[in-house]
């Protein structure tokens, strides 16, 4: 019986040669995800991950064919549920070793992205899942109930490899519909989990980048959306040896440049842009105001979906051109949209 049970995962021959040339066992194991009975946690992911693929959820499996040849749904149900399976050291360990592939066919002067995203996660029909929270849509500008997806992703400007993420709820106990599960070990990952879910997205962002790193992850620059373009986190990512590029948005944030405090609005006042059929207008060097003063180069560019308008880039690297700054930006993004939105889903 458990050999017909161990079986069930009818992979392609393709399938079985990834999972085999990735390792896939290997990273279960190393972040304990392993069982001492029934059937092996490989052949329980190998099912969810065929899932994916054939586009069906775990209940239209079991009104399938095969679902004679399938484990119980208490099988399944367990082996999510593990509250001691590190799963964040999972895709962290097998992340790094398909980045290292990926590194040994491309040329060492390529540039390499850490990239930061955030989404909605809605659960509008869940009432029990812990830690559900009512959580604003900055796309759709409604109140609606799930969690926020902050992911963190690799890239090199032609491939995207996801490096890990935060499933976060709302820090506001009033804003939460159900609490954690108070009888879960504090030492388990699941519960560092849950907690971590409950702290600030820039905290968690930062969080990330140093797990990534710690885990022997490296790039060139980190990416950002004008969400986190903001002074605290930028210095935490500065000071961990990264540089930061991301577009910055027309806010109350101020600009240290020849001792006077300035708005983005007049810094584009003082580069004088006099090309104007140019994308690039021009490019100021000022300073953050943070406790280092970390220096940072402004670059100016036409909205091309509004060109009467323009639009801000800042990058910590000041040594980098303007038109280098907008295409480390630009391209690399405009490739990824596809890949984080389904990554998010």
């Amino acid at each position: 019986m458990l050999t017909k049970k161990s079986s069930f995962v009818h992979l392609s021959q393709a399938m079985k040669n990834r999972f085999s040339e990735l390792n896939v066992g290997k990273h279960l194991r190393n972040a304990g995800i392993t069982k001492k009975l029934g059937i092996t946690c490989l052949s329980i992911f190998q099912l969810l991950f065929l899932l994916v693929f054939e586009h069906r959820n775990w209940y239209q499996a079991r009104l399938s064919k095969q679902a004679v040849d399938l484990p119980g749904k208490d099988v399944i149900y367990r082996f999510l549920k593990v509250p001691t399976f590190n799963w964040r050291k999972f895709l962290s360990s097998l992340s790094f070793e398909v980045i290292q592939r990926f590194q040994k066919l491309t040329s060492s002067k390529r540039v390499s992205v850490f990239i930061l995203d955030d989404s909605v996660y809605s659960r509008n029909r869940s009432k029990n899942v812990e830690l559900l929270s009512r959580i604003h849509d900055h796309v759709t500008h409604k109140f609606v109930k799930g969690f926020s997806l902050l992911t963190l992703g690799w890239s090199d400007g032609f491939s995207f490899v996801p490096v890990d993420f935060g499933l976060l709820s709302s820090a506001n106990q009033t804003n939460r519909f159900c609490e954690m599960d108070a009888s879960i070990d504090k030492r388990t990952s699941g519960f560092k989990r849950r907690r971590e879910s409950i702290q600030s997205k820039p905290n968690v962002a930062a969080l990330l980048i140093q797990n990534a790193l710690d885990n022997g992850l490296i790039a060139d620059y980190v990416l950002m959306d004008t969400w986190f373009t903001h002074a605290p986190l930028i210095e935490s990512i500065t000071e961990k040896g990264l540089f930061v590029i991301g577009m910055v948005k027309q806010m109350k944030q101020r600009y240290c440049s020849n001792d006077k405090l300035l708005k983005l609005e007049d810094l584009y006042k003082l580069i004088k842009p006099t090309l104007q059929k140019r994308d690039v207008l021009g490019s100021i060097q000022v300073c953050l105001q943070t406790e280092n003063q970390t220096p940072v180069k402004i670059v100016f560019v036409r909205n091309r979906n509004k060109k009467s308008e323009w639009l801000a880039i800042l990058s910590t690297d000041t040594t980098l051109s303007d038109e280098e700054i907008v295409r480390i930006y630009g391209i690399v993004t405009a490739k990824l949209k596809w890949f984080l939105r389904n990554f998010d889903e």
